[in-house]
């Protein structure tokens, strides 16, 4: 079964995710810069079997979409435009940086770690995956209640 990876994007720094070949646990794969991140999707892209790319959407409190939105949306158009055999998703992920935080300073990590943004990005788009996974089983477990009634 091919794997679904998650992107948490930014224009400085990208969290990338993934889950295992069964698609049923999420765990942190790396953070890269804004410039290694198209290079660094070409490899794992090549070397890996993904079906599915779930990308962060950033949004504040209301609902509005947040952050830089062109470059999202222009790096959502070339995934699309370049890997049109591969499924793009978009979620939610406000307050996933707060959880990610959260989830650090409770680890029980040294300052320097707690501090280290590429962690926390990293640890983002794993909650952002375990979301996705978490969301995706609950759809289908509802479709299954329905289909037999």
């Amino acid at each position: 079964m091919a794997r679904i990876l998650a992107i948490d994007f930014g224009t400085k720094r990208t969290g990338i995710a993934s889950t295992d070949a069964l698609q049923i646990i999420a765990s942190p794969l790396t953070t890269v810069s804004g410039s290694e991140l198209i290079p660094f999707l070409k490899k794992h892209l090549s070397a890996e079997s993904i079906e599915i790319i779930v990308i962060g959407e950033p949004r504040h409190k209301d609902g509005e979409l947040s952050g830089p939105v062109e470059a999202l949306n222009n790096f959502v158009s070339y995934l699309r435009k370049t890997y049109p055999h591969i499924a793009i998703e978009r979620a939610d992920e406000r307050f996933t940086s707060k959880l990610a935080n959260l989830a650090i300073g409770e680890a029980g990590l040294s300052r320097k770690k707690r501090t280290d943004k590429s962690l926390t990005d990293a640890i983002a788009a794993t909650i952002i995956l375990q979301g996705y996974l978490e969301q995706r089983a609950f759809q289908s477990e509802r479709q299954n209640r329905e289909g037999s009634n």
